[in-house]
């Protein structure tokens, strides 16, 4: 494997351009913490940002941050936290999943695009960022965006960049929107519900006046074997249903109340206070419940999005068809599988199960065996599929960059 450390942009220009005169693909990785992630790229040349690590600016009264590709998350995420601010999408923190080591970068949290629980209040991670400086794969840089929040100039390529998985372009700078930290947080929790009683509840709460701004369940069998805190929120086999509030205290406690008397028909809400209910979140957000080093490690583990309505009846049918576990974020909207092990991950009945949802599903951890072997990410319908292929080809006709990263397509 060559492994070509960079130490700016104009070395990623070079970098990327010589790969175009040579033929050869490159691997784009910041401190690799993702690769597992996606189908293997097919190459023996790996780009390496990591160098790329620096907080070009970040201005707290702004709520603005601007960083290098290759800048720690946990670096950025202390750093904001000292001024009590936060990436309110709740960026997924992948390496209690996929077992490495806690080295994310902001270039591939943006790249992969995870967001957390927070998602259906506060969008996505793509919402979040303002813009960016970016190599393509014709070696030439570009810029997108800017650093304001109202930035309506041009076209937004930015957005294009997030979850895009490094096919379209080497982002070298990327400059994001922060929030205000949440002075106070109140978790509502709900126990042996059902997984269409908790699918229900989560869309009761979710369309009150509450502002709940996350909402989750895990069924019992999920629970049996997931550790603390959340293994410790109920007796065993008994599922929980999870309710979160935030804001000044005052307000969240009063809201807190007024949500658990609007669910009593459900049961009796227990309320978990701040610190208690942030780590219950915290695994929650990193899909703790299906850990790497937990007893269903060797077991694929897919992400699936679907409309929120239908994700309790969907989850209960993939959970019988594949005698697998589930557990639902997003109020029902995301459902998180881990299936028995088998050859393909039982891609085929799966997807015809979401597809008939009307949702879509992602391989996020499996064998490379396995990655090799199935389409890792969600098939698309031809006409939106030629669009992505004109989008991709107009960033990197030649396929330079990540090759075979998403797609099996006859460049991979």
């Amino acid at each position: 494997m060559d492994i070509l450390k960079v130490r700016d942009a104009q070395d990623v220009e070079t970098a990327v351009r010589a790969a175009i005169a040579g033929e050869q693909p490159l691997e784009i990785v910041g401190h690799g913490s993702k690769r597992g992630i996606g189908r293997p790229v097919a190459t023996n040349a790996r780009l390496d940002l990591s160098a790329l690590n620096a907080i070009t600016a970040y201005e707290p009264n702004e709520l603005i941050l601007t960083v290098q590709a290759g800048a720690p998350m946990a670096d950025v995420l202390s750093l904001i936290d000292s001024k009590n601010q936060q990436l309110s999408f709740e960026p997924m923190n992948t390496s209690r999943l996929l077992g490495t080591a806690d080295v994310g970068t902001i270039g591939g949290m943006i790249a992969a695009g995870l967001a957390g629980p927070r998602r259906i209040q506060a969008g996505g991670a793509r919402d979040h960022l303002l813009g960016a400086y970016a190599v393509s794969g014709f070696g030439d840089s570009f810029k997108a965006g800017g650093k304001v929040v109202k930035n309506v100039t041009g076209y937004d390529l930015c957005k294009l960049l997030a979850g895009s998985w490094g096919t379209l372009a080497v982002m070298t700078e990327v400059t994001l929107k922060v929030m205000p930290s949440a002075e106070s947080e109140r978790t509502l929790v709900l126990r042996g519900l059902d997984d269409l009683q908790g699918n229900r509840a989560m869309t009761a709460a979710l369309g009150s006046p509450f502002d709940v701004s996350g909402a989750a369940h895990l069924p019992g069998s999920v629970l049996r074997t997931t550790p603390a805190p959340l293994g410790e929120l109920a007796a065993p086999d008994q599922s929980v249903t999870l309710l979160r509030l935030e804001g000044i205290t005052v307000s969240a406690k009063h809201r807190a109340a007024s949500l658990a008397e609007a669910l009593s028909a459900y049961g009796t809400a227990e309320i978990v206070e701040d610190t208690a209910s942030a780590a219950l979140w915290a695994g929650i957000r990193d899909a703790v419940p299906f850990a790497a080093d937990g007893p269903r490690a060797m077991w694929p583990v897919w992400r699936i999005v679907c409309p929120p309505a239908a994700g309790g009846q969907l989850g209960q049918a993939i959970a019988r068809a594949s005698q697998g576990e589930v557990f639902y974020d997003w109020g029902g909207g995301l459902i998180w599988a881990a299936l028995p092990p088998s050859d393909d991950a039982q891609a085929v009945p799966l997807r015809k199960l979401v597809d008939a949802a009307g949702g879509h599903a992602t391989l996020i951890r499996a064998a490379e065996a396995v990655r090799l072997a199935v389409d890792v990410f969600h098939p698309q319908a031809a006409g939106l599929a030629a669009l992505g292929e004109r989008v991709r080809n107009s960033f990197d006709p030649r396929t330079i960059l990540n090759r075979g990263r998403m797609s099996r397509g006859p460049l991979a």
